[in-house]
């Protein structure tokens, strides 16, 4: 990988976040609202460190807010009324920038 990969991305993983955003762009303002909340809660919690991983989580959301409001149902009806414990569950088995900095700081404390 590049040293411009390593800092933007690299062209299909910004090409893929723009279809993306381009997707949550169409849904209703109920869903988008809810969905750009959701990425800025993910973002800011720390939960997401991996390009495919976090591809393949927002992706699933927008698939279930795209069927939700084709079916007519309120943002909650599908997250719950707790959305960060539904935003929780969804990282629950990713690896955090925290478990990043744990592993790196035993690493080093290791090698001395």
């Amino acid at each position: 990988m590049s040293f411009i990969e390593k800092i933007i991305g690299s062209l299909d993983d910004k090409r893929e976040w723009r279809e993306m955003e381009a997707r949550a762009k169409t849904l209703p303002s109920e869903y988008f609202n809810a969905y750009k909340a959701i990425q800025k809660y993910m973002w800011t919690t720390g939960g997401l460190t991996d390009w495919k991983e976090s591809s393949q989580i927002f992706g699933g959301i927008l698939d279930l807010f795209e069927e939700g409001a084709a079916d007519g149902k309120k943002v909650t009806e599908l997250t719950g009324e707790d959305v960060a414990a539904f935003c929780d569950e969804l990282v629950k088995d990713t690896k955090t920038w925290k478990d990043k900095y744990r592993e790196n700081l035993n690493n080093t404390i290791g090698r001395e």
